[in-house]
């Protein structure tokens, strides 16, 4: 049955958080672990979400009753622009196995979490779901949105076709804890935190920034999402899926002001206008979420403060030995 307006007790659940180590699967459990649910991970080592085989017997035996697909291949423009094979085929991959999986084992819901950049390039500022296919990608991030669109209108033909409780969240750019900071494959928030740092302790006088700086970009830290899609596996059920930002945006180039003095460097700021920017904008519509109650806890600066701090605890060793 179909449980549009009806709100769903975790109370007691066991909830398969797919992709548990990546930045928002371990923001989700961080949330979930407050709550009294019974939760249920697996270390890739263990199972290659690719393999769909592989997870119908691991979903057989574990038998969970709600399941958070969070697991993805992610990365910036430069990875997107590198890896089209991997960024296509991995994603489309995971997201038949999971989904699939869920369905023919009776999982009373499942979440599947798409991105902003599956949104068309020249979208009606802000993005509303009802946008999702009606102009052409943003080029670089082409390969990642064919995949994650697929998933999304996964879930909401198994919801149609089999009245499943599957639901599809599109968050805003996020960054926060378990974030990539690799230079060529992670995103802008962690790439310009890196960068900050290693010419503030080099003694360097400027970084490079990719594009023109004039991007608009909405940011959302992690952890607020993750208490976003726990109130939306409660109160959320409808096909269309719902969009989850702060509602606020801020260009490329004051992003990299905040980054720097979030870090301490005051040297210059150089961008490379032969790189590609990505698209113009990218706010999207969250006003179905808000009608919900829900808002945003952490504020940028905030949020960038607690980002450098996880970074110099758990990252810089690495990056500098």
């Amino acid at each position: 049955m179909i449980l549009d307006g009806t709100e769903l007790n975790l109370l007691g659940r066991r909830i398969w958080v797919a992709g548990h180590r990546g930045m928002v699967g371990s923001a989700v459990v961080r949330r979930l672990s407050t709550c009294d649910v019974e939760l249920l991970t697996v270390d890739r080592a263990d199972l290659d979400l690719r393999d769909s085989s592989a997870v119908q017997t691991w979903v057989a035996n574990h038998r969970p009753e709600i399941v958070v697909l969070a697991a993805a291949r992610v990365g910036g423009i430069r990875a997107n622009d590198a890896y089209p094979v991997d960024f296509l085929f991995d994603n489309l991959a995971i997201q038949q196995a999971v989904i699939g999986a869920a369905a023919r084992y009776g999982v009373a819901k499942l979440m599947v979490l798409g991105s902003s950049c599956i949104y068309p390039r020249q979208a009606p500022q802000p993005i509303a779901p009802s946008d999702l296919l009606t102009g052409p990608f943003e080029p670089t991030n082409q390969w990642y949105g064919v995949a994650k669109i697929a998933g999304i209108k996964l879930a909401e033909a198994f919801r149609r076709q089999h009245g499943l409780d599957f639901i599809s969240v599109i968050p805003t750019s996020l960054y926060g804890p378990g974030d990539n900071f690799d230079l060529q494959g992670g995103h802008v928030i962690p790439a310009l935190i890196r960068k900050a740092h290693e010419a503030k302790r080099n003694d360097a006088t400027e970084i490079t920034v990719w594009g023109t700086g004039e991007p608009l970009r909405e940011f959302l830290h992690v952890d607020d999402l993750a208490d976003a899609l726990v109130m939306l596996l409660e109160r959320y059920s409808a096909p269309d899926p719902i969009n989850v930002g702060s509602g606020e945006e801020i260009s490329i180039r004051e992003l990299a002001e905040a980054a720097c003095r979030t870090v301490g460097f005051e040297g210059d700021i150089r961008f490379d206008t032969s790189r590609p920017d990505g698209m113009p904008r990218k706010l999207i519509d969250s006003s179905v979420l808000a009608t919900l109650g829900w808002r945003r806890r952490i504020d940028l600066k905030t949020g960038l403060d607690d980002l450098y701090s996880w970074f110099l605890a758990n990252v810089s060793d690495q990056v500098h030995s």
